[in-house]
């Protein structure tokens, strides 16, 4: 059995969730998202979404735990939202944004421009003695995650400084240098 297939996914106030034949639709304030379905059943029962599957197959039972996580990053999404946020390390490292363009000068030649998908938020923070900042919030979890991840793949940190963009609270695995 799935521990967390089986747990109800609880509604928030504000918020609208529909399931057709295999789509759920979920509905808040920040925003609306939908989700495909397969081989597990889902119902609104009681203020609760409730993920069930009609055999143990290795399939079902893997999908079972997916989609209620999926179902609950949704409805969390959509009442709360998410949020990312990235530091940038580095001398001369800085960030700015017009809008939803990023503007990134990471020590290349040029500035990296990225141009974020509108359903994301992004604010860059840069006080002075402390580490840039770029912070990114939507009801998407998977999309700001993404948008993270692509932004942290321009300059990963390397393990002997700690230069590049990281994770706000992020433990890197630092290396000893050269032994004299």
């Amino acid at each position: 059995m799935s521990r967390i297939g089986n747990n109800p996914v609880a509604i928030p106030e504000g918020v609208t969730v529909t399931v057709d034949n295999s789509t759920i639709t979920v509905k808040g304030k920040l925003g609306e998202l939908s989700q495909n379905f397969d081989t597990v059943e889902i119902k609104v029962e009681d203020g609760n979404i409730l993920v069930t599957r009609s055999a143990d197959t290795k399939d079902q039972k893997a999908k079972h735990g997916l989609y209620r996580s999926l179902v609950n990053n949704m409805v969390e999404g959509v009442s709360k939202g998410w949020k990312k946020e990235l530091e940038l390390v580095g001398v001369g490292y800085r960030a700015s944004n017009q809008g939803n363009i990023l503007d990134l000068a990471l020590g290349f030649s040029h500035n990296i421009v990225l141009s974020v998908a509108p359903e994301v938020k992004v604010e860059t923070v840069s006080d002075k003695g402390k580490n840039p900042k770029v912070i990114l919030t939507s009801f998407d979890k998977q999309l700001v995650g993404q948008v993270a991840a692509k932004i942290r793949g321009f300059r990963p940190p390397e393990p002997y400084k700690g230069k590049g963009i990281k994770f706000v609270g992020e433990i890197l695995r630092r290396k000893a240098g050269k032994s004299a």
